[in-house]
This record gives structure tokens, C-alpha cells and sequence, in this order.
């Protein structure tokens, strides 16, 4: 199947030469109703400073507007939204914007309120139909697909081997589905959500998960990609250097302050990733457009994150856009392993 999407032009441009290219890719992960329930899609303040839960409406307008934008090179959703706006709206029949679906939701994403699912070592579990994410139901097109033929699978090891079996035994059935379908996948691997890992271990015990767990995978049905937690700037460069076919992402995680976003752009990048798909620190920004050009920016090296920062809320002024952090305060690196280098 012919592939002329941005992402696929500039992940075959750091292919042909992983050491030269200056390929930087961002990613906009618009999937969150996939976790969280009511509250997923964010905040809306009105003129009075009372919020209010954002309704799937204004979300996917906010996706539109984002495409629109045609700055990010990957666009996530779910197989829900995915389905409204790819195949039924036809959003991206004239953008070269990469779609994707996340087509598994193990229980490390379980969040509902009252919920307490995190508790336990993370189970594998999968809502979508890849066939359905691909054509939604219908005849299959005479070139490309209706929906995605790409898709986020997730994996979370936890150093329990009977939860990692299940986890492992439903990714090897996973792939199996996608070679049968002539599906691709990007593989996120998160951190451990239970167990007594700390500091260092934790990124040296998922950078070796990831390698021994991709070793029995041939390079066809392996992931176009890989996006992880940043650990620091030495699991970063041990997993990026250990193979330079295995292209690096890095995934935004909790939302932090502005430069906190932008800091994790610039270090990861400076370290070895390939990429960075943002969700929360997307979706909670007062103004999403602004903060995607400025990130772009980062990444291009035209801007530092401290000065991305200042931009960031010269335009919100501009925009009469109440911040949500004062400039000084949202100037801070506020998160650990951030501050640490």
C-alpha cells in the first residue's frame, strides 16, 4: 500500500541516514477519552473563571482545527473519533497529516474516577476492531483506507512474570491480526505502575523489556516507531544507541508547566529521540495552536524553552487568554527527572 504521509517522509529520511537526518517528528495524541471518562477532553472556562468539563463537540473541533493547522505530523484518536472524522467526515482527504487509532486500552489506562485500577499490575485488554479502525465497516477502498491502517499498541511490564506473560502472549496475538490485515503499529511502552523500582532501575529495566521483547519480531512486523517515558538522558541515549534502526519517541505524560513541555521536547531531542507525542500537555494548554507552533519551533532549534515560554504568553496576552500559571512561575522546570539534568 502506497504510504505519502509527512510522518512516513521524514521517519524513511531518518532511515535512510539515522545519524545525519535532522528529522524531528511531533505528534498529537487526541486520545484521551480513552482513559479518563467525563473529565478526558479536557477543561472549558467561561468569562467568570467557573470550569466546566470540554464536550466531545468542541473537542473533535479543536482536532479540526489542529488539522487544519497541518503543523503536527501525527494525529491520535481514538477508534470512536477516528470513525467520525476520518470516515465519516473524510477530515484528512486533503492533508498529508498522518492519522492513527490507539487500538488497545490496557488497564494502566483505566481512570476513572473512584477508580483504583493503577493498583494492580497492569492487564492487557483491547476495545478496538482493527479491520473496523481501517474501513469502518465498509468495502474496503481501491487505495489507502477509509480509517487508519496505523495504530497505538501499548504495553506496560511490571516485573511480575505473570502479568508480563499475559501482556506479551496478547501482543504476539496482536501482531499476528496486523500482518493477516496489512496493519501497522507504533509500540508505547510505560513505565512500571506497580513494584519497587526507583530511580535509574526503572529505565534500564524497560530499555531491556523493550529490546529482549522485540528481539523475536522481524523488521516487517515490528513497530514503525517506539515511544517511552523519558528517563533521563542515559536510558535515553542507551536505548536510541543500541540500535539505529529502532527509531525513539518520547510521550508527554503529566502536564507540568509550559516549559516542562518544551524542556522535555528540547532534552529528549538533545538525547537521542526521534520524536514526541504530547497528549495532556497539548490538551490542557490554554491556547493548543499556539503552544503546537511553538513546539515546532523548539524542535527546529529557532527557539530555546525558556524563550518558547515567553512567547507562549505574549501570544495569550495577545489572544486576551487568561494563563493558567503566571509567566514567572510557569518559567520553573517543575519535574523531577527534567530538573535532574
Amino acid at each position: 500500500m502506497e504510504r505519502n504521509t509527512r510522518l512516513d517522509e521524514k521517519l524513511a529520511a531518518i532511515r535512510r541516514d539515522p545519524s545525519g537526518s535532522k528529522e524531528f517528528l511531533i505528534c498529537d495524541a487526541k486520545d484521551p477519552d480513552m482513559a479518563r471518562g467525563i473529565a478526558a477532553l479536557g477543561m472549558v472556562r467561561d468569562k467568570n473563571g467557573k470550569e466546566r468539563p470540554r464536550n466531545r463537540r468542541e473537542f473533535l473541533d479543536i482536532v479540526r482545527a489542529v488539522v487544519k493547522q497541518d503543523i503536527v505530523d501525527l494525529m491520535l484518536l481514538s477508534a470512536y473519533n477516528l470513525h467520525k472524522l476520518a470516515v465519516e467526515d473524510d477530515l484528512f482527504a486533503n492533508s498529508n497529516m498522518a492519522r492513527a487509532a490507539r487500538v488497545n486500552d490496557t488497564s494502566e489506562i483505566w481512570l476513572p474516577r473512584h477508580g483504583a485500577y493503577r493498583a494492580s499490575p497492569s492487564q492487557p485488554f483491547r476495545t478496538a476492531d482493527l479491520s473496523r479502525v481501517m474501513h469502518g465497516g465498509r468495502p474496503p477502498l481501491p487505495k489507502g483506507v477509509a480509517g487508519a491502517d496505523l495504530g497505538l499498541y501499548s504495553l506496560t511490564f511490571t516485573n511480575d512474570v505473570d502479568a508480563d506473560h499475559r501482556t506479551l502472549t496478547a501482543y504476539n496475538a496482536f501482531r499476528a491480526e496486523c500482518n493477516a490485515l496489512g496493519f501497522r503499529h507504533f509500540l508505547e511502552v510505560f513505565n512500571p505502575n506497580v513494584g519497587t523500582l526507583a530511580g535509574e532501575e526503572v529505565g534500564q529495566f524497560v530499555n531491556d523489556c523493550i529490546v529482549r521483547c522485540l528481539a523475536g519480531v522481524d523488521s516487517e512486523a515490528a513497530p514503525i516507531f517506539l515511544k517511552v517515558a523519558y528517563n533521563g538522558p542515559r536510558a535515553m541515549e542507551e536505548l536510541v544507541a543500541y540500535d539505529d534502526e529502532m527509531i525513539v519517541g518520547v510521550l508527554g505524560g503529566a502536564g507540568g508547566t509550559t516549559r516542562d513541555t518544551f524542556e522535555l521536547l528540547a532534552q529528549s531531542k538533545r538525547h537521542g529521540a526521534r520524536l514526541a507525542l504530547f497528549g495532556r500537555k497539548i490538551n490542557q494548554a490554554e491556547s493548543p495552536l499556539d503552544l503546537i507552533e511553538i513546539l515546532r519551533r523548539v524542535a527546529d532549534d529557532e527557539l530555546t524553552p525558556a524563550d518558547g515560554v515567553s512567547l507562549y504568553h505574549d501570544r495569550l496576552t495577545k489572544g486576551r487568554i487568561p494563563a493558567r500559571i503566571a509567566l514567572d512561575e510557569d518559567q520553573l522546570v517543575s519535574q523531577p527527572v527534567l530538573k535532574a539534568a
